[in-house]
């Protein structure tokens, strides 16, 4: 045995012999009965958890089963019934000792370290699996106990098995918990003027109960006294109320004096079940309450902690959000505003940080940035709340706060709420100069491009003369690169001509039937394919309804949709070209355009409709498709690219104003019952 193991061991062993000493004090009767309180049991309980990692474990269950064995035969016990007590003891604190770490993990760990030693019992959980570990423990060693007794002795000991079994239960509820609670908690600061009342209060009752009206069965009102400690002082102190008073109960019934020392002698044995029973039930209902009210403290202690830090946070958000030079505000499911920042108001021209449930409408003054009325259901919140994926959106704001005009981009996003109301929170930004300033250099760029056609018309004449005149030499290939040149130049400047005309050009909408207009431009690119000698495309369109539109600029958009589908198309492959269109919400007309080309990278489907953007592959000076967007914008449309569903290629999706008008329905009629010629119709053939 190691020098580092004897101090603990001979520690636990002086402290298991005053146990057991202090139990046989409580024996009823001849000096064979079994005692009423026998602290023995906890003792050895803890003295195994702690040492059951130690390769000397064994030893110290020999020790503990000498101990046992030796203390009851000098107490007049028989030899061979001590020794079945020892060992009675030893499977007990062994069966202890295995489940408690596994049944209580964090409560009563093995190692003499204390930093391993887990915390103490502090909930109901804690206490139930208390209970139940040491109901096994007791169970296992009041089996072998009276087994063991009854083969030695002869005598039907069923009785002392119960009373064996109730007593270290008992036992092990009283004095466990004490066990980690005084050595963990030495500092505890109750109420000490409470504490001296309760335990005065309760040396009195007791006294009165068990020694002056002894014969009055009233044992059962010191319970209340109980409760009371248990719901006022520390648990700490609740420990040592039930310590303290049930092994008074028990002392007092020794000494014959208490309710139930009437018991009559020759049923000794029921006389301690039923004095065991009071102390076990009077330490479950101190240790259930004091435990329940630690974890409803414990509880409160988190949920203030909680509440100062989500209070400090929401001061903290609530100060960001206030600084913030974009506008933020959130809404409800009904368009209303919940909440908004101090920078909302001034971009929106109200001064008010909170709404108070007004709607975010048409009464504010909101306009498409070409002046257009924009109604509430074509706002970005409301689709929002429909359900659509919204893409940022200018909105003209002019207002009296506002006469002058304001350009405020909404950026919109659903809020995430599984089962609750849907929210929205909008983000606002002043756009008004950076559109200023891009307007500026396109309208720049327009007059450029026109001032320019004149000398680039020139140079394409001087080169045709120049090309005529070295037909049959060698420097007439470098005219054939001026020219080139050239076509390229016009090509750029028409498409800023182009682009232009679609963002200041008057809008005059009109009924279009969109089935002859794309039938028109497919005869066309039909035409030129033949000429070229290319592969002639292949056209199939589904069912197309009217739209009400500029004409004008809605065949630049359908032309320029096309001939980009047409030039994805990579070389020798025979161009598909398919379109169809369906209703979509606020009144507006889908229209799907799907080709069989190269497609576009998952990264590049925004950045291809922005001005100047040329991408990889696609060829074009990178503003026909950003003229598109301009055209479907300045109708209230929006418009997007995505992966072609049914192969590969790209599908380009954009709405336009459904038609409305009694001639857009004579128009649909007419083209069904049309019969079908020329180029488009072998096509969809």
């Amino acid at each position: 045995m190691s020098l580092r193991m004897l101090p603990s061991t001979v520690r636990f062993a002086a402290l298991y012999l005053v146990a057991l000493l202090a139990g046989h004090l409580t024996v009823l009767g001849e000096p064979g009965a079994m005692p009423v309180i026998w602290p023995a049991t906890a003792v050895a309980a803890v003295w195994l958890v702690d040492r059951f990692d130690s390769r000397w474990r064994w030893v110290d269950a020999g020790v503990l089963g000498v101990l046992t064995t030796l203390a009851l035969v000098a107490t007049g016990m028989r030899a061979e019934v001590a020794c079945v007590h020892g060992a009675a003891a030893v499977l007990g604190a062994l069966i202890f000792a295995f489940a408690a770490p596994r049944v209580l993990p964090g409560v009563w760990a093995a190692g003499s370290d204390p930093e391993r030693r887990g915390r103490p019992l502090a909930t109901l959980a804690d206490l139930l699996r208390v209970l139940l570990v040491a109901t096994a423990a007791a169970l296992g060693a009041a089996l072998v106990g009276g087994l063991g007794e009854q083969l030695v002795t002869g005598d039907d000991v069923l009785a002392r098995t119960a009373i064996w079994l109730v007593r270290d239960v008992v036992s092990v509820l009283v004095f466990g918990p004490a066990a980690r609670r005084l050595r963990d908690l030495p500092g505890a600061r109750p109420a000490w003027p409470e504490a001296v009342i309760a335990y005065a209060l309760s040396a009195a009752a007791y006294y009165y109960v068990f020694s002056v009206n002894e014969r009055l069965p009233i044992g059962f009102v010191l319970l209340a006294i109980t409760v009371w400690v248990a719901l006022r002082l520390p648990t700490v102190l609740v420990i040592g109320h039930v310590m303290a008073f049930g092994t008074a109960a028990a002392v007092f019934t020794v000494h014959g004096q208490g309710p139930y020392a009437s018991i009559e002698a020759s049923t000794r044995g029921t006389q301690t079940l039923i004095v065991q029973l009071y102390v076990g039930v009077l330490a479950l209902v101190g240790l259930a309450l004091a435990f329940s009210r630690d974890e409803r403290t414990a509880l409160i202690e988190r949920l203030r902690a909680s509440e100062h830090e989500a209070t400090e946070k929401a001061g903290l958000m609530t100060t960001i959000v206030n600084s913030m030079t974009e506008g933020l505000a959130i809404l409800d499911q009904h368009g209303r505003l919940v909440l908004r920042n101090p920078a909302a108001g001034r971009l929106l021209g109200s001064t008010s940080t909170v709404a108070g449930g007004t709607t975010l409408g048409s009464d504010y003054g909101f306009f498409r940035p070409d002046g257009t009325p924009l109604a509430d259901a074509d706002m970005p919140y409301h689709r929002a709340l429909a359900g659509a994926d919204v893409e940022p959106m200018d909105v003209l704001v002019r207002n009296a706060a506002v006469p002058e005009g304001r350009i405020v981009r909404f950026n919109v996003a659903r809020l995430a709420s599984p089962g609750g109301p849907q929210h929205v929170v909008v983000v606002f930004h002043d756009v008004t100069a950076d559109r200023r300033h891009r307007d500026e250099l396109m309208s720049f760029a327009g007059v450029v491009a026109h001032d320019l056609l004149n000398p680039l018309t020139t140079i394409e004449g001087w080169a045709e003369v120049l090309e005529t005149e070295l037909a049959g030499y060698r420097p007439a290939e470098r005219v054939a690169r001026i020219q080139r040149a050239a076509a390229r130049m016009r090509t750029f400047l028409n498409g800023l001509l182009a682009y232009t005309a679609a963002r200041d050009g008057k809008l005059m909408p009109t009924t279009i039937n969109l089935q002859l207009m794309l039938t028109d431009i497919a005869n066309s690119r039909y035409d030129q394919a033949e000429s070229s000698g290319a592969p002639p495309p292949a056209f199939a369109f589904g069912q197309l309804d009217a739209v009400e539109a500029d004409p004008v600029l809605t065949r630049q958009l359908l032309e320029n949709l096309i001939d980009h589908a047409l030039r994805s198309v990579p070389p020798g492959v025979p161009p598909q070209i398919s379109a169809a269109a369906q209703p979509a919400p606020n009144g507006m007309l889908r229209i799907d355009i799907l080709d069989n080309g190269r497609g576009i990278p998952p990264g590049m489907r925004q950045a291809i409709f922005t001005n100047f953007h040329r991408a990889e592959g696609h060829g074009g000076p990178g503003l026909e498709l950003a003229v598109c967007k301009r055209i479907v914008e300045r109708h209230g449309g929006t418009i997007e690219a995505v992966a072609n569903p049914y192969g590969t290629g790209t599908r380009m999706t954009f709405t336009l104003p459904a038609g409305r008008s009694a001639y857009a329905r004579t128009l649909e009629n007419q083209w069904q019952h049309r019969p079908q010629t020329g180029a488009a119709a072998s096509n969809r053939g």
